[in-house]
């Protein structure tokens, strides 16, 4: 029987979550921290007395395809349900039923890539499906991304691609080490650039004129296109021209991964099992698939590790990709990226100098997240070694940003904005940039301002 865990309180905005699995109880932990209203259904009693004990969440034990238990969990008029359990036939059929009950927004979980298709959308919608969210689609779209920027640890690309998100270590040869943020400007002075934020020993912080970069600083910076070879080297970072790339592990992210990348490149597949190595040999037409354990380095001289552009480690294993990762680049391999599933080991990867670090429950976290701001956003994401989030959000007429210049409309020191696109051109923000209704804004936001800015949108 479904039961319902936790006193009565005043709502500031309800969310349904069902499963309480690894995806569902990292969107509890995250959204329950902003103080939001969560309840979470799952039939694993012990899995909801883990999230309540540890958690300010109410709990319903029972099946999200229950009508009760959906109604025992207050959907009808929830902002926002999640259904997050690991059958995604179970997702389907929860998000419909929660719709009907009243829910104002749907978001699943699901693993088959046709449901994530735009032609296959306005099916969902006909059942009360609002969104459909493919963790390991969006993780290969990252995973590309990092490739085609290659001398950037994180990369964003922004609406149209005009702007990106540019993250780099700062080494000891840089030309930034030593100048204060005013001055590390003028190094470059033939194009505009914007330092967002700085990890420096675990603190994030936004920097302003009179910050002085350091080595082993952790630096964010959005530039154009143009901009971005200037950046890499005052920041003594080097372009890897990629060609050839070894991935590590058959998982279905594997495959995505190679499928997508061997029509550019040249791609070896490492997978330990003889049976999938036979099941992707008919898969991957231009890959070469290898029946081997790709943490043998003897392997990877075979394979000619030294002489790799890009590896690629995608285990269901967060400790063999950091691992392999790390031989990986001490053999040679000028670029690696890493699937990081483990929450708890991104900071040790990050103190690893473990670059390219991909999460699913962020990726899809981040998505989820955009749909919780009060603002005509486009998208958020979240920032693997910060903790920080990316937004772009357009601004409406009348809007409070739009009434004076960015140094003049008191926006919050917890955030700042680093560029603005305004049709088919971009901007670099500084303090006398006038925005405009329907610009499209860059923000870095820190926690605490998350919803702080929803009032300059608006």
């Amino acid at each position: 029987k479904s039961r319902l865990i936790m006193s009565e309180r005043i709502q500031k905005m309800r969310i349904v979550i069902a499963g309480a699995g690894e995806v569902g109880s990292f969107l509890t932990e995250l959204l329950s921290k902003d103080r939001q209203d969560i309840v979470v259904i799952d039939i694993n009693k012990e899995k909801l007395d883990f999230l309540a004990n540890n958690f300010d969440v109410l709990t319903v034990e029972g099946s999200a395809t229950s009508i009760k238990t959906l109604e025992e969990a207050k959907v009808k008029g929830a902002f926002m349900f999640i259904a997050a359990t690991l059958d995604e036939h179970v997702n389907i059929v929860a998000a419909s039923l929660a719709k009907k009950v009243g829910a104002r927004r749907t978001i699943i979980r699901v693993q088959n890539l046709e449901y994530t298709l735009p032609a296959n959308k306005r099916y969902f919608k006909n059942i009360g499906v609002d969104t459909v969210i493919c963790p390991d689609k969006l993780a290969v779209n990252e995973i590309a991304a990092l490739i085609r920027q290659s001398a950037t640890s994180e990369v964003f690309e922004f609406s149209k691609g005009d702007l990106s998100l540019f993250v780099t270590r700062l080494k000891s040869n840089s030309e930034l080490i030593g100048k204060k943020l005013v001055e590390a400007t003028k190094l470059t002075p033939d194009f505009q650039y914007r330092t967002l934020l700085i990890v420096r020993d675990d603190k994030t912080f936004i920097p302003r004129k009179d910050d002085v970069f350091k080595e082993n600083d952790i630096v964010y910076v959005v530039s154009d296109k143009k901009g971005l070879s200037k950046l890499m080297k005052i920041s003594a970072q080097s372009k890897v021209d990629i060609g050839d790339v070894i991935i590590l592990g058959g998982t279905k992210i594997g495959v995505l991964t190679a499928l997508k990348l061997e029509k550019h490149f040249n791609v070896k597949l490492f997978e330990a099992n003889h049976k999938r190595c036979e099941d992707l040999s008919g898969i991957l037409k231009n890959t070469l698939v290898i029946n081997s354990d790709g943490r043998d380095a003897d392997i990877l001289k075979q394979e000619n590790i030294e002489t790799t552009d890009a590896f690629i480690a995608v285990t269901d294993s967060s400790e063999t990709n950091i691992f392999t990762s790390l031989l990986a680049k001490k053999m040679g391999a000028k670029k690696t990226v890493t699937e990081v599933e483990n929450i708890d080991f991104i900071h040790l990867s990050k103190d690893l100098n473990i670059e390219g670090i991909v999460n699913k429950k962020l990726i899809a976290a981040s998505l989820t997240t955009r749909f919780l701001i009060n603002a005509d956003v486009l998208s958020v994401k979240f920032l693997n070694s910060a903790n920080a989030d990316i937004i772009e959000v357009i601004a409406k007429q009348n809007s409070k940003i739009t009434q004076g210049k960015v140094k003049d409309v008191n926006f919050p020191k917890e955030a700042t904005i680093g560029g603005v696109i305004r049709g088919n051109q971009s901007f670099i923000v500084a303090g006398d940039f006038q925005v405009l209704p329907g610009d499209i804004v860059i923000l870095l936001v820190l926690p605490t301002a998350i919803h702080t800015i929803e009032k300059f949108f608006n």
